[in-house]
């Protein structure tokens, strides 16, 4: 009896935690944070087509500026480890609030640049401090969110953050052709501003209590500094389970970036688009894929999990998430890549880049197919640390595509379209096989490191 009345306490605990935030406060929370993860990744998507005229203006050659956006990779994987080792110290909106400062003066700083130095440096830092939205926002959602509701929760989280690769490259393109890069990224350090404000009056701080490092000093200074080691969280990746998915997910969305960062040279001088508002808004139908992708995902894993427990009688396995990859995994995304390099270098005209839209509007849907679920199934095996979790997945994810996307130009030019996708295709059912490995091998990978995996009554 004593136990029975143990586990009903716990588990009205666990239940209180969860609703410490009624609906419609949590669905204002989501579209919160899903804004600044749309103003993270607009930094990262409206760069690429305004390279060909920064590099005319600057008196750079286009290979030299496009190593600005792998700067931007780069930044995007230190940043985020840094703001997420510091949120489980400070709290999420603490560190919302010190990042965009640094957005917002690194967006000035790109407007102002004149030089190839200052455009690295100043790129860096706009990428810096919004590089902590995506694995933040994973985070808040897995402080108010319980881990039957996750998946659909961080799906439209996803899809609104990716819905920045939809628009952004369009209104980058339009930005520069009709008016000045210059001048739009003057406006992105302007809507940092508003971001700033509006986190500063709504976001409250959704960590359960009592788990902030600052939550547990006995004395505490009004103005309490302390130090944070960022790198502390890629410890989390000695589990072969998170190193298995980080790998597996990076070689999948290779396919993404071998479509997208040589698109001025591939489908631009195929079917001969020199305006830069046309090419990008020929990066829409990836950013829609991806929302449309994110969405199905989170509803899709939702469902699965569902099922899985209900065969096992109430049992929880986190591998579940992973088995709503395979349609993305296996098929859209080696297909859609494939048929997207022959279709460029053989078929020319209005037909050609029609299906070429179709293979990038496809691939889109099949990358977040895959990698939703991988970002759900990180926040669902590592609970307590789910935001430093995904920041280390994403920084290792990112150093691995930072250096693959220094080399999809040259392998372009050395080997040709054709050549470069089928070997992307290859490397995406790579990264499949590997998740496969993973649902079939997932208890005893666990079993061999335990990094402090959460439990279905911690979750």
């Amino acid at each position: 009896m004593v136990s029975e009345e143990s586990q009903l306490l716990v588990a009205t605990a666990h239940e209180a935690i969860y609703n410490r935030f009624v609906p419609g406060q949590k669905r204002l929370i989501l579209f919160h944070v899903s804004l600044m993860g749309l103003l993270s990744t607009f930094v990262e998507a409206s760069f690429v087509p305004s390279i060909p005229q920064i590099a005319k203006d600057l008196n750079l050659t286009h290979a030299v500026v496009s190593l600005a956006f792998s700067l931007t990779i780069f930044a995007n994987a230190i940043g985020g480890l840094v703001w997420t080792a510091y949120a489980s110290f400070y709290g999420r909106r603490s560190i919302y609030l010190w990042g965009i400062p640094f957005l917002c003066i690194g967006s000035c700083g790109v407007a102002l640049s004149t030089s190839l130095q200052g455009l690295l440096f100043w790129r860096f830092m706009q990428t810096f401090g919004c590089a902590g939205a995506f694995s933040l926002g994973i985070g808040v959602i897995g402080d108010i969110y319980k881990l039957e509701e996750r998946g659909t929760a961080t799906g439209i989280f996803i899809a609104v953050t990716l819905l920045g690769n939809a628009i952004a490259p369009f209104l980058g393109g339009a930005a520069t052709q009709f008016w000045s890069w210059r001048n739009f990224h003057y406006c992105i350090g302007t809507w940092g501003l508003l971001e700033m404000l509006i986190v500063y009056l709504l976001l409250p701080e959704t960590s359960h209590p009592g788990i902030l490092g600052i939550d547990k000093l006995t004395r505490r200074r009004w103005i309490h500094i302390t130090w944070v080691n960022p790198l502390s969280s890629l410890w989390l990746l000695l589990s072969p389970n998170l190193c298995a998915v980080m790998f597996a997910a990076a070689l999948v969305f290779i396919s993404n970036y071998v479509l997208l960062v040589p698109m001025a040279y591939t489908i631009g001088i195929q079917y001969g688009i020199k305006d830069e508002t046309i090419i990008g808004a020929c990066f829409f139908p990836s950013g829609l894929g991806s929302f449309t992708g994110a969405l199905v995902a989170g509803r899709l894993s939702d469902i699965v999990v569902r099922r899985w427990q209900e065969k096992r009688r109430g049992m929880w396995c986190p591998e579940d998430r992973l088995r709503a990859t395979w349609i993305g995994g296996l098929f859209m995304v080696p297909l859609s890549i494939w048929a997207s390099g022959l279709i460029t270098t053989y078929i020319g005209g209005p037909i050609g880049l029609a299906l070429h839209i179709l293979c990038i509007y496809a691939n889109g849907v099949g990358t977040d197919l895959v990698l939703s679920p991988i970002n759900f199934y990180i926040a669902d095996m590592v609970h307590s640390r789910s935001a430093e979790a995904t920041a280390a997945y994403k920084a290792s994810k990112s150093l691995i595509l930072s250096i693959a996307s220094a080399l999809i130009i040259p392998s372009i030019e050395r080997i040709g379209v054709a050549w470069t996708d089928i070997l992307a295709a290859v490397l995406a059912v790579i990264g499949q096989g590997i998740i496969f490995l993973t649902i079939r091998y997932g208890d005893r990978m666990r079993a061999s490191v335990d990094i402090g995996f959460s439990t279905m009554e911690h979750n």
